[in-house]
């Protein structure tokens, strides 16, 4: 991965089914370059009514918001986030993200030594 890139430079995946959530996505280092240490950082986008499906997965994970306002639930407790905001997640936490008056922007990040290191668990019911 170069050492400087942006989301204009990423090729982004789409979801838009009602178990994984319905969002756009992007990887901005993969994890896969061992210096200094391996990381996976990436862009999730929120339109006006996206949400991401109830999951969980092995790896500690950190969402920034970037732009807009959303609700983050863990293990079933919702919280109001904008701009500026870190939330912390815990491996092996269920949990959702859904938008609240309008789109969101968040960067992800897990300490990972590839993305593909990151199994998501979706529940079955798992619309936000």
């Amino acid at each position: 991965m170069p050492l400087v890139s942006t989301v204009d430079d990423q090729q982004w995946e789409t979801w838009d089914d009602p178990v994984r959530g319905c969002l756009r996505w992007c990887l901005l280092d993969d994890g896969t370059d061992p210096s200094p240490d391996a990381v996976t950082t990436g862009v999730f986008e929120l339109a006006a009514d996206g949400w991401l499906g109830r999951h969980r997965h092995a790896a500690p994970e950190l969402y920034y918001v970037l732009d807009g306002q959303a609700v983050v639930t863990l293990d079933g407790t919702a919280e109001t986030v904008g701009p500026g905001t870190l939330v912390r997640l815990p491996a092996d936490v269920e949990h959702t993200v859904r938008t609240l008056d309008g789109p969101a922007r968040v960067l992800f990040v897990f300490p990972t030594s590839a993305f593909g290191d990151v199994v998501y668990r979706f529940s079955e019911d798992a619309a936000g």
